[in-house]
């Protein structure tokens, strides 16, 4: 489990839609909601008191006093801290191109899966902590964090640029226990294949699901509760070769 926690500001006119982006952060380690804005004046003030606890905002296009974009570039100039991911209806070319101008870390359009906010969150976990960690880098360490590959090229893993806690070892144990199944596997299931810790099994099956070696869903199990459950994608096959 990371040790670090980094705070999200959810920005997002209706509750239903931001519940919803509160569940999906609540679900991925590393992460908590320290508050949820309905528009860009709450925005503002929540910043103006939580600017050192909200190192990510979820930020959409359409909010009822300011356009989004505005609201970006002002947070853009004031809190340099901070990084910002589009969460939005826009799909727009202009629109997508002023936000990726303006630094954005991600842009998501709406409806959002679990699996594509997943990923976002821990690629923004693992780019934080490569960071946080390091003096310096080379350049294939800096593409490798920052993911800069053709596109639709799988991305590789080499022993050297594994992010902190993971192990290449138990990375392959995982990979293993999912393959020997053909239903998908709960983090649990998975645990008790590899004789480790729910916790620890989960935090590799994050980080398959950002590589996109892994795909994660939303499944209910006995007693009728919402469970993830972890899939190998086919595609994967190429990136699992470096292990």
């Amino acid at each position: 489990m990371s040790t670090t926690q980094y705070g999200i500001l959810v920005v997002e006119d209706d509750f239903r839609i931001a519940d919803i982006h509160k569940a999906f952060i609540e679900q991925s380690d590393g992460f908590y909601v320290v508050d949820m804005a309905r528009n860009g004046s709450e925005a503002k003030a929540l910043m103006a008191q939580h600017a050192e606890a909200i190192q990510l905002i979820l930020l959409d296009a359409y909010l009822p006093d300011v356009e989004g974009l505005e609201l970006l570039w002002a947070i853009r100039r004031d809190y340099v801290h901070v990084d910002i991911v589009m969460v939005t209806a826009a799909r727009e070319v202009e629109t997508i191109s002023e936000a990726l101008r303006g630094g954005v870390f991600d842009y998501l359009i709406k409806p959002i899966e679990a699996t594509r906010m997943t990923q976002m969150l821990t690629r923004f976990r693992r780019e934080r902590e490569a960071l946080a960690n390091r003096a310096e880098m080379s350049q294939d360490e800096l593409d490798h964090v920052l993911a800069r590959l053709q596109p639709g090229e799988p991305q590789r893993v080499a022993a050297r640029t594994l992010p902190k806690g993971i192990d290449r070892l138990t990375l392959r144990r995982v990979v293993d226990s999912l393959a020997a199944e053909c239903d998908s596997q709960t983090a649990m299931q998975v645990a008790q294949v590899m004789g480790a810790s729910r916790s620890t099994a989960r935090r590799y099956l994050e980080f398959l699901v950002a590589e996109q070696a892994v795909n994660a869903e939303i499944g209910y199990g006995d007693v009728g509760r919402p469970e993830r459950r972890y899939r190998l994608l086919e595609s994967s096959s190429t990136w699992l070769e470096s292990l």
